[in-house]
């Protein structure tokens, strides 16, 4: 099973994703992106769902015309994991 992150390792963690917002509530990250046009930003969430998939991990996320809005945590460890992390980073190596 995954475990969930204790509190000094989310801090550690959340360190090296400064564009991330933590929700305390939901003990989740959540990332907003936008994109010159409706296609950038779908192409976008391809790239996002293809590393999803390979990683077994899926997003809640949205999309109105060129932005994108990401929300990562882990159900079955209730709140964020590793998982999540790995995942975040991953997209910000898409965009950056």
């Amino acid at each position: 099973m995954i475990e969930q992150l204790s509190e000094a390792e989310r801090a550690d963690a959340l360190d090296g994703l400064p564009e991330w917002d933590y929700d305390e509530g939901r003990d989740a990250i959540g990332r907003s992106f936008s994109f010159n046009s409706f296609s950038e930003a779908f192409a976008f969430m391809t790239q996002v769902a293809l590393l999803a998939e390979k990683a077994d991990h899926h997003p809640e996320w949205s999309n109105v015309y060129n932005r994108v809005d990401i929300v990562l945590t882990t159900h079955d460890a209730g709140g964020l994991s590793t998982r999540d992390i790995e995942l975040a980073g991953q997209i910000d190596d898409l965009v950056d």
